[in-house]
């Protein structure tokens, strides 16, 4: 699909900040709003251009291309409006109201507020603000935090140097064979010192959805604060901070074609966190340092294209193509092919599967044709199961022939076909 033009006015002079409208002499070919706002869909029959001429790319929960549009968005913020947006000159004022925008664009994809999203540079970054934020601002003397086996590292990782450095009490709750967890096991594990419990939205590896509204109200009924890492589930499934009743949620933005080194914490007003960042104040205190403007707005744009992605139906054309893909690989090794996860409650373009008799590391090497994860981590050539998988109970043979096949906004039928032949050929007994 052709881009249309872009209007030359700003279209937060009026929107956002009130201001008077019209044209600016420095404010010439605004690029972040098209002129029709219903012109988002991604080029039809045009490929990414860093996808063009490679292997099927089905590694999207890894990372995501740049969207053209995001970076179209966003370079204008490299070179003409370089200003800093807390300045009071002129400079200033393209670049603040970007800000303001991009930062209302990120709000309604998860049904927040503008002043409750905090911009940060990773997701792993607003990890810590939330639960070192949250764990830090409490006043219990030994503060406990309640998380799940399946986390992110950086949940994990963050809970344990709570632990280690700031006498923190942790608790890992276990998942069920579909990796998700069991509200029981969390009413059982609150205790009157329970300050924090973080759960994410959706598996990086298995898809799998946790029952986030149902987890976030027992940890309401003990007085807790309730963080979701969604960098998954962002624009990929519609997420409401209301209706899931979360207090602090992540949202990364090269999950969702922004790119790498831009992320957001949602956070709810009048909930109260200790700075990851100190200094001048900027991001309601709590992230300071002067904002980077450019990917503010990339993440805004992101925001807005999978904002309306959501709205067109594009999760349940994903996820066709994902149960395509499952079922050639079935057909093509019949008896060999496991689901790993939930059938139903998952992200719509993640498949994770075992293939029996083979190893996953050594499919995608046969597989030139095809790039995607593997359920194994390699250690000075030694491969060990995934602890996703294991966690869940997957037995260490079978978790070594998994594959995490995730799909994304340039994944084709076309793709879908070659990867599943190239897939069954490798798995072939020879």
């Amino acid at each position: 699909m052709a881009q249309k033009p872009y209007t030359n006015r700003n279209p937060y002079e009026s929107r956002l900040v009130g201001g008077r409208g019209g044209d600016r002499p420095y404010d010439t070919h605004h690029p972040y709003v098209p002129r029709d706002p219903h012109d988002t869909c991604a080029p039809g029959g045009v490929p990414h251009p860093g996808l063009a001429g490679g292997p099927v790319y089905l590694d999207y929960n890894a990372t995501t291309p740049v969207d053209p549009r995001v970076a179209e968005a966003m370079a204008p913020y490299l070179t003409a409006f370089f200003g800093n947006p807390s300045s009071g000159h002129s400079y200033a004022e393209v670049p603040r109201r970007a800000l303001a925008g991009a930062r209302a664009e990120v709000a309604g994809l998860i049904g927040a507020r503008s002043d409750e999203i905090v911009f940060t540079a990773s997701g792993s970054e607003a990890d810590v603000l939330a639960l070192r934020g949250a764990v830090l601002a409490s006043d219990r003397r030994r503060p406990h935090l309640i998380t799940q086996a399946t986390e992110h590292p950086a949940v994990l990782e963050t809970a344990r140097a709570l632990e280690r450095l700031h006498g923190a009490r942790v608790t890992v709750l276990p998942v069920d064979g579909a990796g998700q967890v069991d509200p029981a096991a969390l009413a059982a594990a609150c205790t009157e010192d329970t300050v924090l419990v973080s759960v994410m939205a959706a598996n990086n590896e298995t898809g799998a959805l946790q029952p986030v509204a149902e987890l976030a109200a027992l940890a309401h009924a003990h007085g807790a604060l309730f963080h979701c890492d969604a960098a998954q589930a962002a624009g990929r499934i519609p997420l409401d901070v209301r209706a899931l009743g979360a207090d602090l949620v992540t949202v990364v933005g090269h999950k969702m074609y922004a790119p790498k080194g831009t992320a957001a914490l949602y956070v709810r007003d009048g909930v109260r966190l200790e700075p990851v960042v100190h200094g001048g104040g900027q991001e309601r205190g709590l992230r300071a340092g002067t904002e980077n403007v450019a990917l503010a707005v990339a993440l805004g744009a992101a925001a807005r294209i999978a904002a309306a992605e959501l709205a067109d139906g594009t999760p349940a054309r994903t996820a066709a193509l994902r149960d395509d893909l499952h079922r050639r690989l079935a057909e093509g090794l019949p008896g060999r092919v496991r689901l790993h996860g939930p059938r139903e409650d998952r992200l719509p373009n993640t498949l994770n599967v075992g293939i029996e008799d083979a190893l996953g590391h050594e499919l995608l090497a046969a597989a030139g044709r095809v790039a995607a994860a593997t359920g194994s981590a390699c250690h000075s050539g030694a491969h060990t199961p995934s602890p996703v998988l294991s966690a869940m109970g997957v037995e260490p043979a079978r978790a070594l022939g998994a594959l995490r096949l995730s799909l994304g906004r340039w994944t084709t039928p076309a793709d879908v076909g070659t990867a599943a032949t190239a897939l069954v050929a490798a798995a072939a007994p020879r």
